[in-house]
């Protein structure tokens, strides 16, 4: 068959394929190809068992792979035979030198820049998908441009906006879709070619282009945005425990201002995922590259009370418990950092997790989707730790068992079989409210949830 367009996406990771997935689907003409280092990772794709849960991938893979969307480990030549490249590689954060802890690790990005560079044998668009810091696309200006030849580059910007556990849904249904582009001649014709491919099946009114400044910067100040509602709600959750409010009532009448409304409104454990964090450090770091620093202060505090609250959580179940885990055993449920996913980066359970075993309590973790991860995450430390699926099995025998994911799954367990499994007195620690809280006192429990007043029989 002979494909109108072949895409290339250099990154398999939880943004960069499901992308690709979607684009493929809605594009049979177009061969799009996703290639990544990591032979494990490339081979999971081609499998049965792929890297990445997400609700509905798994049928859209298996309707597209082979027919137009392909999966290998061979770079040089897919950038060879491809025009169209999206770079969706990993940026995490510095870990050593300037900027450490804050700024944008770019190694990777700036590797395969040169990789692309070093391969081209005809003109390119090169579109950054990974989430970057404002003003990077200048610099892959400048290495795309530093080659001899006719050979010529147009770099667009084109930030995801899904989320995890909702990815399919938010990539064939987006809010809206951002390109980016210099404002000159070759840069909007290349912005109108990527149109071109989100007009498949994306509405006109929702795909916004916009210089390539702003397109970066949207990113990060969306995920910013986000993550400052969960902090504020957070905030406010401990007031409502000192003050005997509930966080839910509080932010039911909250939410129903139109002004505000009600998404990210729900307390809990915090806010993890490998963007949110990440994206907001990066932000405080540009602002203080700037010379901003109230600004950057500003939105410091947002992953400040994110940690506060995690923190806050861990010295609850240590206070309730009387004051000593050790010996103690502690089922966590959920490890995920959210539900709907097997992602764990970032994620509160692993602090939680830490902390807890820093206080000799024995930890077992019980996730449906999510427990490879977690021992990766845990594999370096300490002290006794088992991996337990079944949630009934897991918690049998406990002290007291924690929720840490919003799985479905957690709404609709049998809390009186649990009870009777568990050693007395036996303690939830709701970190989600999501599970009703009422019948689990009426049952036996003493129940200690996020931003309520604790219903305690001690």
């Amino acid at each position: 068959m002979k494909f109108k367009k072949k895409i290339l996406c250099i990154g398999a990771g939880y943004v960069g394929a499901p992308s690709m997935v979607m684009i493929a689907c809605k594009c049979p003409d177009y061969k799009v190809t996703v290639v990544d280092i990591n032979h494990q990772r490339i081979d999971a794709w081609n499998s049965d068992q792929l890297p990445v849960y997400e609700p509905g991938l798994d049928e859209i893979v298996q309707k597209t792979r082979g027919q137009n969307l392909f999966f290998s480990t061979d770079i040089e030549n897919q950038i060879k035979e491809n025009d169209i490249i999206f770079v969706c590689v990993n940026t995490p954060t510095k870990t050593f030198g300037a900027g450490a802890g804050m700024a944008a690790d770019l190694q990777y990005w700036e590797k395969t820049a040169r990789q692309i560079l070093e391969n081209s044998q005809s003109s390119k668009i090169v579109i950054e998908k990974s989430t970057l810091p404002i003003k990077t696309a200048l610099a892959m200006e400048r290495i795309l441009a530093s080659g001899k030849g006719d050979i010529t580059f147009d770099v667009l910007s084109n930030p995801e906006f899904m989320a995890e556990g909702t990815a399919i849904d938010d990539l064939e249904n987006p809010d809206r879709v951002l390109i980016g582009s210099r404002e000159t001649k070759s840069g909007l014709k290349a912005r109108s070619q990527l149109v071109d491919i989100y007009a498949r099946w994306v509405s006109p009114e929702k795909i916004i282009t916009a210089n390539i400044w702003s397109a970066e910067l949207s990113k990060l100040v969306a995920n910013a945005f986000l993550a400052q509602r969960v902090s504020s709600i957070n905030s406010i959750s401990a007031l409502c425990e000192k003050a005997d409010a509930d966080i839910s009532e509080v932010a039911r009448a909250v939410g129903m201002d139109s002004r505000i409304g009600s998404k990210f409104l729900k307390a809990g454990i915090g806010f993890g995922g490998s963007c949110f964090k990440k994206d907001i450090l990066n932000l405080v770091y540009l602002c203080h590259f700037y010379g901003l620093p109230e600004v950057a202060d500003y939105w410091e505090n947002v992953v400040k009370i994110n940690e506060y609250q995690q923190d806050r959580f861990i010295a609850n179940i240590l206070q309730s418990m009387f004051n000593t885990l050790a010996g103690k055993k502690i089922c966590l449920l959920g490890f995920a950092f959210k539900a709907d996913t097997g992602d764990t980066r970032e994620s509160p359970a692993i602090h939680i997790t830490r902390k807890l075993l820093a206080e000799h309590a024995e930890v077992v973790i019980s996730d449906p989707k999510a427990l490879g991860n977690a021992a990766i995450d845990l594999a370096q430390d300490g002290g006794q730790i088992s991996y337990v699926e079944d949630p009934y099995r897991a918690v049998a025998g406990c002290h007291a068992l924690a929720i840490m994911t919003d799985w479905d799954l957690y709404r609709r367990l049998d809390y009186r079989k649990i009870y009777k499994s568990m050693i007395k007195p036996a303690f939830i620690f709701d970190g989600r409210n999501i599970i009703d809280q009422q019948k689990c006192f009426e049952i036996g429990f003493n129940v200690f949830p996020i931003g309520k007043p604790a219903l305690s029989r001690l």
